[in-house]
């Protein structure tokens, strides 16, 4: 009979997946042990220590260090020292976040152990292989015996690769984060006091993945038509923009209606993003956010994952054509209500319900979970 679930080891790395631990972890304590693993790789204070302080996250018990390196060789890292702790601890369940290159490391240090492993927001397809970040999803989801997806179509993907068993519609568990923190970051941060803005005057962008950062003459043309535009625009500055637009000497040469900041704690970032008029992003978390916050939002990429927020019309894809990033910042307007996919905030106990019953029924219970219709 296989073993119930007492001991569980998350395994986290990133900025989304420090805010989706946070939801989780107060859940999972209820009725497990938690082992948190930080991976380290986002590893300084601004994208990293901040949201633990924030957020009330439980120290990590371990911490890899691993740093930033190329993607193979960070994984490589990754995947070594996890495999230690996970032989020390040898946890019940290997719990992943998301699609970094910690969730990819985590679910094959798991799966070379033989371990249990739940993949929290399974499903997710952009159907661009070109993206490191599917890599990472499509492993992790079917190396995973738990499945906690966001959304019915996120379940259909799963479906469509021959995926059925384990698989669990939760909702979204940035969602629970987003309702739970939104009034607190209204009542704490001073982020527009601080800089000078008035609601509804300005926009936000966050600018980092590799396809964005890495060829200097998309970046150029997305800077350009940002300062085209002509707006007030907050820039947070991703670690790897600003070593891209520092060696590309772009970096003293911005458009001055272009603000930039560090890397911002959550509660700030929140109540920046929620003011503001508008989302310029790459990011899939912040393409979230900015639906649950109901702030329209243009994504500076081809495809993405989250399809719900282009079906409902609050989100558009510019790619990276300058001239549909300028038209969409001058003219882009949701023209209809939300469907509201990704549940009502309650992701994280629905989580930790399914967990429980895995549990009893391995106790001689018979626990009813919320697997997804297989149609």
């Amino acid at each position: 009979m296989t073993k119930s679930i007492g001991k569980i080891a998350s395994v986290i790395g990133a900025r989304p997946q420090f805010i989706k631990c946070a939801a989780l972890s107060k859940e999972l304590r209820k009725g497990h042990e938690e082992v948190i693993i930080h991976t380290g790789q986002h590893y300084d204070y601004g994208m990293s220590e901040i949201f633990f302080q924030e957020l009330s996250i439980p120290q990590p018990d371990y911490n890899l260090n691993v740093g930033s390196n190329t993607q193979g060789r960070q994984t490589g890292d990754m995947l070594s020292s996890l495999e230690d702790v996970l032989l020390k601890e040898r946890p019940d369940l290997v719990l992943v976040y998301g699609d970094t290159n910690s969730t990819l490391a985590g679910v094959l240090a798991a799966s070379k152990l033989n371990m249990r492993i739940a993949h929290v927001e399974a499903g997710l397809r952009s159907f661009d292989r070109t993206m490191p970040e599917e890599i990472n999803r499509v492993v992790a989801d079917h190396l995973s015996s738990l499945l906690f997806v966001p959304t019915t179509n996120a379940a259909n993907n799963l479906h469509k690769e021959g995926i059925f068993e384990g698989v669990h519609v939760v909702g979204d568990v940035m969602v629970d984060a987003v309702l739970s923190n939104l009034a607190i970051a209204r009542e704490r941060s001073t982020i527009l006091e601080r800089l000078g803005l008035a609601e509804k005057d300005y926009l936000v962008a966050t600018i980092h993945r590799q396809s964005n950062t890495d060829d200097l003459s998309a970046l150029a043309s997305t800077i350009g038509a940002m300062g085209r535009s002509q707006r007030k625009i907050v820039f947070p500055v991703h670690p790897r923009t600003r070593n891209r637009l520092i060696s590309a000497g772009m970096w003293d040469d911005l458009p001055p209606n272009i603000l930039t900041t560090e890397p911002l704690s959550y509660l700030d970032m929140l109540r920046l993003m929620s003011s503001a008029d508008k989302i310029v992003t790459d990011s899939g978390g912040i393409q979230k956010e900015a639906y649950v916050m109901k702030v329209p939002c243009i994504t500076v990429r081809s495809n993405t994952e989250w399809t719900e927020t282009i079906e409902d019309g609050w989100n558009v894809l510019v790619g990276s054509d300058p001239q549909r990033l300028l038209d969409a910042i001058g003219s882009f307007r949701p023209t209809r209500p939300q469907t509201d996919p990704y549940g009502r905030g309650d992701a994280a106990a629905n989580i930790a319900k399914v967990i429980d019953g895995v549990s009893e029924l391995h106790e001689g219970g018979s626990p009813e979970p919320m697997v997804a219709n297989h149609t």
